[in-house]
């Protein structure tokens, strides 16, 4: 199940060969004096937005292209897609750069709550702090100095929520008794003192800000934080869920409308089928006694190719990639008059399944550009037969091998970033259409392709969903608006792609032409946090709260399973665990070997499975021990916002454990639930067993 895609030489050539684009007239930016470092520092921040009494939170972005950060050849990244959102991500990175501190021993003086410790947001004294505007209380974050930047003057300081800020909360950030690295108090700038200290200006801009400070600080000191000795303070609000999954919530109901079906959340398929056909059935003959020879497969009855009819939402007929979104007054996608598409299928049908015990439907979604191929990997044709799964998958466009050549242009111009995100939106469609197709009666159930002469191979009475990789990823956002499965079994999976993907291996090969693109190393994180705001529409770092509690309206409760690779070289483990805290996933403890984590606490704020087998979500880890010789073994994850390099990547090795494939199939069952499948030990993989 490893995402490692397919086709690097052919990625290099075209992000080689994308070119840029001339620089437009510059105009005046609106930069804020609290961080003069760059514009748009100190980001999120309200000062970028605008009152909106239209919005569900009262704001919305008001960014100009003068503000944004620009390519090498001065084009800045344009600002229209962003003023559509009433806030900033539930993940957001706060990031901003305090001369100073910007070095690790600074940093160690300082106190801040690091990675490794993040109870330590709750110190009286903590230097750092985020309070929710709304309850008063802290939120718990991390922090940490961008690790990539090569010269001091570059170094940013990234604050990180532990746990998604709430949709449509007010959030103020507060920095105070900072120290430089021989640990002296760093003074605030003038800029900030003039609010702080009530200095006479005469200055318009200041005294129109100047009640609004005042109103932080008065929130903060109900907090416990006085005036006195803050460095800086803002504040920022986080984007309603209309905002951020609006989109997709409106294709998604459309398209089923137009079958037929108006109520989602009964996990009954009324109305039409979607229209599909069986393009190739190949029927595998039982190995040798020689072994399994071309056309043989002891595991596998049969493979059936087809495809299905998707309509198409996105502003190009077919749907090809480089398309986007057309919206209309209200901000939803509009629909070209009979605009849709094919998309295909693979299906595998398991010997171990009949028309007398039909199998249990599974739909698969692949990992980092890669396709539906993919299941035909040898881990998925024995979960299939193991599991006794019917299992199904399509290409998730936008983040398909197809949709390469259009991140070749996005890289390094990126305005073009959301015909990424518009067309993975359409690609979860496609998902869900297949979904239908595989429990609707007059589905794959109707078609002799998936049926013997007792009957239908598939089962109808429920659907499920694995994915690995970037499929556990993207997962995530489509377990959450799913109306006919309700159980996911994410494998590898994190959310946030701007926090993962500095910290992930496949990382590199994009970087290779975007940093050359944007070569200013403060800008670079500051770029990753803003693209969240428009990611998150794809991305379930802007559908957490709503993946297995709280579900969107005309939507039915989900439950997930996370399976995490500890020390993971593609999937950063602290993206999987912020997914935990968020969606109220339970720990299966012991969880590692004593000693294994860097954490003082590890797996902080994840409450533990109570019992077995656990009805609810839960985060199970995964171990193939530490670092030793033969390569083998991995050590924990770097500290920094860097990828882990050392060792074996555990990424595509512990999900084809024989015990972690039990575990799926018990879990993605109807009355499922998780087990124990490690014997109240940490679950070991790759032949690690433990410490001597």
């Amino acid at each position: 199940m490893t995402s490692r895609w397919p086709g690097i030489s052919l990625i290099v050539a075209l992000l080689a060969a994308a070119g840029l684009c001339a620089a437009p007239a510059a105009a005046r930016p609106r930069c804020d004096s609290l961080d003069p470092a760059r514009c748009l520092l100190p980001w999120p921040n309200d000062y970028f937005t605008k009152r909106d009494r239209h919005s569900a939170t009262g704001r919305r972005l008001a960014l100009t292209n003068a503000e944004m950060p620009r390519n090498v050849r001065g084009v800045p990244i344009g600002a229209s897609d962003y003023r559509r959102s009433n806030g900033f991500s539930p993940g957001q990175t706060i990031v901003t750069r305090v001369p100073g501190l910007d070095t690790e021993a600074a940093f160690r003086r300082t106190g801040a709550v690091p990675i490794t410790d993040i109870g330590r947001y709750r110190a009286r004294r903590a230097p750092i702090v985020v309070i929710d505007a709304r309850s008063g209380r802290r939120h718990p974050i991390w922090a940490e100095l961008d690790a990539n930047a090569t010269a001091r003057r570059h170094v940013a300081l990234l604050i990180h929520p532990a746990i998604n800020f709430r949709e449509g909360h007010r959030y103020i950030v507060a920095l105070r008794r900072l120290r430089d690295t021989r640990g002296r108090r760093l003074h605030a700038r003038r800029a900030f003192r003039v609010y702080r200290d009530g200095i006479p200006t005469r200055s318009p801009s200041v005294r129109r800000r100047r009640a609004h400070m005042e109103r932080l600080f008065r929130e903060l000191r109900h907090a416990g934080i006085r005036r006195r000795g803050l460095y800086v303070a803002w504040d920022f609000t986080v984007a309603g869920r209309r905002s951020l999954a609006g989109r997709l919530l409106s294709i998604r109901d459309r398209a089923f409308r137009a079958l037929g079906d108006r109520d989602l959340r009964d996990l009954a398929p009324s109305g039409r089928a979607p229209r599909f056909s069986v393009e190739s059935v190949q029927t595998f003959a039982p190995c040798g006694v020689d072994g399994c020879q071309a056309g043989e497969d002891d595991a596998l009855a049969r493979r059936v190719d087809g495809s299905f009819r998707v309509p198409c939402f996105l502003n190009r007929r077919g749907c090809p990639p480089g398309s986007r979104f057309r919206l209309s007054r209200r901000g939803l996608p509009l629909r070209l008059p009979g605009n849709a598409y094919r998309a295909r299928f693979i299906c595998l049908v398991p010997r171990s399944v009949s028309g007398v015990r039909p199998g249990r439907p599974l739909m698969y979604g692949h990992g980092l550009f890669g396709g539906a191929q993919e299941i035909l990997s040898g881990g998925l044709t024995r979960l299939t037969a193991r599991s006794r799964t019917v299992t199904c998958a399509t290409d998730w466009r936008g983040m398909s091998r197809e949709d390469l050549p259009n991140v070749a242009t996005i890289l390094p111009e990126l305005s073009r970033f959301p015909t990424l995100v518009d067309r993975t939106q359409q690609g979860m469609l496609n998902f869900l259409f297949l979904g239908r197709l595989m429990i609707h009666p007059r589905g794959f159930a109707s078609s002799p392709a998936f049926r013997d002469a007792s009957g239908p191979l598939i089962g109808t009475r429920r659907l499920f969903f694995a994915g690995g990789s970037q499929g556990g990823i993207l997962g995530g956002a489509l377990t959450a608006v799913a109306p006919d499965f309700t159980r996911a079994a994410l494998i590898v999976p994190g959310m946030n792609f701007s926090v993962l993907i500095t910290r992930s291996i496949d990382f590199d090969t994009f970087a290779a032409v975007n940093y050359p693109a944007y070569p200013d190393e403060l800008s670079r994180p500051l770029i990753q946090s803003l693209l969240q705001v428009l990611w998150d529409r794809s991305d379930p770092d802007g559908y957490a709260w709503h993946m297995t509690r709280d579900p969107y309206r005309g939507t039915p409760r989900h439950v997930v399973l996370l399976h995490e690779a500890f020390g993971d070289h593609q999937v950063a483990n602290v993206t999987t665990e912020t997914e935990a805290r968020t969606i109220g996933a339970r720990l299966r403890r012991p969880a590692l070997d004593p000693g294994r984590s860097r954490d003082r606490r590890p797996f902080y704020g994840i409450r533990r499975v109570p019992r077995y087998p656990w009805p609810g979500s839960a985060l199970v880890v995964w171990d193939v021990g530490p670092l030793r010789a033969g390569g083998l073994g991995t050590p924990p994850p770097p500290l920094g916002n860097v990828p882990p390099r050392l060792g074996a990547d555990p990424h595509g090795l512990t999900a084809r454990e024989a015990a972690a494939g039990d575990q799926f199939s018990a879990f993605l069952r109807v009355g499922g639930g998780v087990v124990d499948v490690c014997a109240g030990r940490p679950c070991h993989a790759a032949g690690w067993t433990g410490p001597p």
